[in-house]
């Protein structure tokens, strides 16, 4: 790992002699006085860092920063770094500040900087974000933390008179762990909101006594799956023999498998709907 591979006060480089003033202009400028060896590819993760030290170091990485720094996917960098900076709500270009007050339990130290807790994460993003999104969200972050939702609802009974606390419960009741990816999160979500049974998330696709594989979702007692797909789907050959492969396998086990993609879901959600629930109907579902 290199000297300048995380961001850096230039400032203070400069003063402790680790570059001199003229070459700063080689290194990538994340915030004013804030920069990182250019030849790092920046991720969120950065972008928190470097909000922080931007900060003076006291503000606390919160919101989608926070859920990257717990190792949540799918944040872009090029969304605005956050940060909760009690009494002030004064950012930058790039760093969204917000004014909200934490306990002193809801902040903790990942690599070296202080971030809200997996739970205060949930429910700062509960509240903030659109409710799909939202969701999406906190699947990913209850995924790779372990976080339950139930955690995140005892949170919210602490603060009462927060903005927000209407959508959060109603989120919280949506989110499931199971999705590996925010478009895996969005196709339950239209299921769910088009009146079909909750489907289950990662289902096991058994032979016998052997697992073959796992649906992205689907209904077991009917034995009906959806697979959602990604552009590696269609652009690897290999993962295109894997698929079909793996489709075979499950159809000669009796299971209906729709495949939908974010072209279909983007034009025509009703017809994926529809596909969906006939083959629910045709398999004996109340639907």
């Amino acid at each position: 790992m290199g000297e300048f591979d995380r961001p850096f006060l230039g400032s203070e480089a400069v003063a402790q002699g680790r570059v001199g003033q003229g070459q700063l202009r080689r290194f990538t400028r994340l915030y004013r006085n804030v920069y990182i060896d250019a030849s790092v590819p920046l991720d969120a993760a950065h972008r928190a860092h470097a909000a922080w030290l931007w900060s003076g170091r006291v503000g606390v990485v919160a919101g989608l920063s926070a859920a990257a720094m717990h190792g949540s996917r799918w944040i872009d960098v090029r969304e605005p770094a956050e940060l909760v900076r009690h009494g002030s709500r004064r950012g930058c270009t790039g760093v969204l500040v917000h004014g909200d007050t934490l306990l002193s339990d809801e902040v903790c130290d990942v690599r070296g900087l202080p971030v809200t807790t997996p739970a205060r994460t949930g429910f700062d993003l509960g509240r903030w974000l659109a409710r799909d999104d939202a969701v999406a969200r906190l699947d990913e972050l209850c995924r790779v933390t372990r976080l339950q939702p139930a955690e995140i609802a005892a949170l919210a009974e602490r603060h009462s008179g927060e903005r927000g606390l209407a959508k959060l419960t109603d989120v919280l009741a949506l989110v499931d762990p199971g999705a590996e990816s925010p478009q895996e999160s969005r196709v339950r979500l239209l299921f769910v909101r088009s009146g079909l049974p909750v489907p289950q998330t990662q289902v096991p696709i058994v032979d016998g006594h052997r697992v073959i594989g796992h649906a992205d979702l689907g209904w077991p007692r009917w034995r009906v799956a959806v697979e959602y797909e990604g552009a590696h789907h269609w652009t690897d050959p290999r993962q295109r023999t894997v698929d079909i492969e793996r489709y075979e396998e499950f159809a000669a086990l009796g299971w209906a498998v729709i495949r939908v993609n974010s072209e279909l879901l983007r034009r025509t959600p009703r017809t994926v709907v529809e596909r969906v629930r006939r083959h629910l109907r045709d398999a004996g579902a109340p639907v």
